[in-house]
This record gives C-alpha cells, sequence and structure tokens, in this order.
C-alpha cells in the first residue's frame, strides 16, 4: 500500500500549535505577504520581480522570511536593499508542506494516533514513532511494529508540530545585520523563470474596402508556483541575453517570424524604450495568478489599408511535375501614415474574413518577428485553392566552359471569377546568374533571386519565358 493512498485518510487533525504555525505561514483568506510589486516581464520567459516590504528589524542580526516569493527563484539574483542593514546570508526554502512530505519528515518521530470505533463512536489515542513511510507507513505502537491499512476505518494522524524545514509556500530567509532596529523600507528584488508573455494579433480584413481591422492582444503565463498580486507589469519586446555566451556566426539563427516583413521600417514608434528594448506597461496593475493565462489588449486599430495578393517562389531553376498553388498573402503596412501606426512585438497573427452570410471566417495564419513601426508587411495566409503556377524547365544547354544557358516557362492560372496579379520569385540563382532574356520585365531584388509581378486575368492563363545564363 502507498502512502499516497493512505495519506488523505490519515492527515485529518493537527494540534492548535502545529495549526497555529501553518496559518502564520500561509494565510487561509488568500491574503499574500507580498508587499508593492512590480513584475518585468520578457519575451524569453524570464522575469525580473521587485517587491518592497516594510521589515521590522533589531538592531544586530535579524533572520527575515519572505513568503510568496516565486518557486522559481534563482536565488543567485537575489537583491535585497533597505536603509542600514547588510546581508549576511541567505537561504531558499522550497521544500514544500504536503501529506506526503509532512510524513517523510516526521520518520524517527512520535505522532498520535487517533482511531474512532464506527460502531460505537469511541475514540481511542495511541503515541506512535514512525519508522518508515516507504510505499506505506510502518509505526512502533509500544512493543509492536503495525504496518497502517487502507482498509476504511477512521484513522487520523496527529502530528505534535510541522518540521522547520517544511514551508506552506516558497520562502526566502535572509540573514541581515541591522544598524538599527525599527521599521525600515525594504526591496526585494530577483529573477526567476516560468513567467511570459506572448502577442497574438486578430486582423478581420475586408477585400472589398481594402482594409484591416486589428486587435493585439497580450497573453501573460505564469508557471512560477507563486500568484503576484495587484502587481505593476511592463512587458518587454527582446530576449536579453541569459548567459549563454557569445554566438557564433555559424550557430547564428534567425528571429521568430517566418520572413513577414518585406522591408524593415524606419521610423521612431510611440513606445518607451530600455536600451535595444521597447517597453509595453499594462495600463493598470493586475494580478498574475499562479498556473494562470491571462489576456490583455494593447492595440486596437481599424481601417488600417491592406490587400490580398498572390506569392510564388521557385527554389531552383527546375521543373514542377504539376502546377502549384500559389501562396495567399495580405499585405499591410505599420506605418504612422497609412498603417497600423505602432511596432509591433513578435507574435502570431490571425485573420478573418467575412462570407456571404456576413459571418466572420478564419482564413490563415502565421508569426512575425520584432517588428519597426513604418514596415511594409506580406503575411503569408495559406495556399490559394484557384491560383496556380507551374515551372517548367523549356531547354538547359551547355554554352562551353562552366557557362549553362537555362530557358524557363512559367504558367501561371486564375481560375477566379477576377483579375489577380502574382508576385513571381526565381530564387536560387547561384554564381554568376544573369537574365538574357524575358517576356516581362522583373527586378532583381537580391544575388540570389529575381521577382515579377504578373498580372492574370480572370479565368485566365498567362506565361512568363525567362532565359537564365549562369556561370559557376
Amino acid at each position: 500500500m502507498k502512502a499516497a493512498r493512505l495519506l488523505p485518510l490519515l492527515l485529518t487533525a493537527l494540534p492548535l500549535a502545529a495549526q497555529a504555525q501553518t496559518q502564520s505561514a500561509t494565510d487561509p483568506t488568500g491574503a499574500t505577504a507580498q508587499g508593492d510589486v512590480a513584475v518585468t516581464i520578457y519575451n524569453n520567459g524570464q522575469s525580473l520581480v521587485q517587491d518592497d516590504r516594510a521589515l521590522a528589524v533589531t538592531q544586530g542580526r535579524n533572520r527575515i522570511e519572505f513568503p510568496d516569493v516565486s518557486a522559481r527563484i534563482r536565488p543567485e539574483t537575489v537583491n535585497l536593499s533597505g536603509p542600514g542593514f547588510t546581508i549576511v546570508e541567505q537561504n531558499f526554502d522550497y521544500d514544500l508542506l504536503s501529506p506526503d512530505k509532512l510524513m517523510d519528515k516526521a520518520v524517527g518521530q512520535e505522532v498520535t494516533l487517533l482511531r474512532t470505533n464506527p460502531a460505537t463512536g469511541a475514540e481511542t489515542r495511541e503515541r506512535a514513532k514512525i519508522l518508515a513511510a516507504n510505499g506505506g507507513i510502518v509505526l512502533q505502537i509500544g512493543a509492536r511494529i503495525e504496518v497502517l491499512r487502507d482498509d476504511g476505518l477512521p484513522v487520523r494522524v496527529i502530528f505534535d508540530q510541522v518540521p522547520p524545514n517544511l514551508r506552506a509556500r516558497p520562502t526566502l530567509s535572509v540573514m541581515v545585520d541591522s544598524a538599527r532596529g525599527g521599521t525600515v523600507p525594504a526591496r526585494l528584488s530577483y529573477l526567476t523563470p516560468n513567467l511570459g508573455w506572448t502577442a497574438d494579433y486578430v486582423a478581420s480584413f475586408d477585400a472589398a474596402r481594402g482594409a484591416m481591422d486589428m486587435q493585439g492582444w497580450v497573453t501573460l503565463t505564469n508557471d512560477t508556483g507563486t500568484t503576484f498580486t495587484n502587481a505593476r507589469t511592463i512587458l518587454v519586446a527582446g530576449n536579453p541575453a541569459n548567459g549563454g555566451g557569445r554566438t557564433n556566426w555559424w550557430q547564428a539563427s534567425g528571429g521568430a517570424g517566418s520572413g513577414a516583413i518585406d522591408q524593415a521600417g524606419t521610423e521612431s514608434g510611440p513606445r518607451e524604450r530600455l536600451g535595444d528594448y521597447c517597453l509595453y506597461p499594462l495600463p493598470q496593475r493586475t494580478t498574475i495568478a499562479n498556473a494562470q493565462q491571462k489576456q490583455v489588449s494593447f492595440l486596437d486599430v481599424k481601417g488600417a489599408p491592406a490587400r490580398a495578393t498572390y506569392e510564388y517562389v521557385n527554389g531552383w531553376l527546375g521543373s514542377s511535375a504539376e502546377p502549384v498553388s500559389a501562396a495567399s498573402v495580405l499585405k499591410f503596412s505599420t506605418s504612422k501614415q497609412g498603417g497600423l501606426g505602432d511596432q509591433l512585438p513578435a507574435g502570431t497573427i490571425r485573420v478573418y474574413m467575412r462570407d456571404a452570410r456576413g459571418d466572420p471566417q478564419f482564413i490563415g495564419e502565421n508569426s512575425i518577428d520584432h517588428t519597426p513601426m513604418g514596415s511594409s508587411m506580406a503575411l503569408r495566409t495559406g495556399d490559394a485553392f484557384d491560383v496556380k503556377v507551374r515551372p517548367t524547365v523549356e531547354q538547359r544547354t551547355k554554352k562551353g566552359g562552366s557557362r549553362w544557358e537555362t530557358r524557363m516557362r512559367y504558367t501561371l492560372t486564375n481560375a477566379r471569377p477576377e483579375a489577380v496579379t502574382i508576385d513571381l520569385a526565381q530564387q536560387g540563382l547561384w554564381g554568376d546568374t544573369r537574365v538574357s532574356a524575358q517576356s516581362l520585365e522583373g527586378r532583381r531584388v537580391s544575388a540570389d533571386r529575381i521577382e515579377w509581378s504578373v498580372p492574370v486575368p480572370a479565368n485566365g492563363t498567362v506565361d512568363l519565358d525567362v532565359t537564365f545564363d549562369s556561370r559557376y
């Protein structure tokens, strides 16, 4: 019989002294020992907690306890500041009170067994010594050894006190040397993981008006084991380094986005800055409960200009066995004039459109990286049903030495009742690759990429012919 199965039946009573000790550690009304709390939350799940409390100290050395700190606190980051005292040592007690832990810590100690006769209701008490709590509870009662059984009989275990190294909630204890006695203001600050935030966006796109409404939400997630009550909260868009050391160029990776920024903006946004980060303070204090997700609005824009278009990227100078769907793309700007007028922290944008009945329907989502104000955005929301592209190698000829000539034909089809424009890109132009002939003028956007904007009539087909001269 496992101890975990027995304990709910056993641990039902504590003497008054033990109850008083427990209540001093945790208020049954749900009150918190925290003071004036400020929380700064970063995108990487790390947060700075600053807790201002009034401390009663005597002159000389004092052991001060701080309950209601994060259960995931990084003790090496703790800083306690206040007038007239210095820190001697600190301890973080995270062995939390539970029936299992209470029984484990009581091994070798004496407890009182309270048994009730189910027929008469008479109660008997016996002193017992706990010998073991591994897979079951073994007791020594006088000269006999007894194993408690889960047989449905009413048995309670009464403990004389709660072990001093068990806490009802995570507690930081600090030994300070105070120059004087009295009540002094102090600030406790520390870093903790498992408290983070993400940004999510809901975009309602109206193709007929060429406009969209954008709502931005902050989602706070708290898995620290502690509730932060009535906290002043600041969100930081950015990922501060956490001691990982220098990243070599071959280890570097991109941001969280998926290429939604067509061109990065150069406008200075309205948000407060901290170094190279943007701050998003919540307008009101909020309680961030443990094991909770909380959403707060931070962006609400109506009627921002937007348009739908299509994109197709051919990854190399090769053919496709069959036509491939072009990507559905929503294009808009974050500029102050004619755009959203704000910086956008990294997150996910979910796009909705109204159907023929006027009901909003989900049409796709994608992620963005931290986006400066003034950026041109191209958000890929999915694959088009009836707009297709098929690249075909018409001829590939070696012209001598390291020179090759490739004639490509891109067949673009549109089964929609209105004309569309497809932004077609040929990528993977390694080496010295030039265009020697093309049926529609394109533009080179990088050493290995050329783009064409190809108009395709309603229910029509268009061929784009391009000849590439490559030298390797």
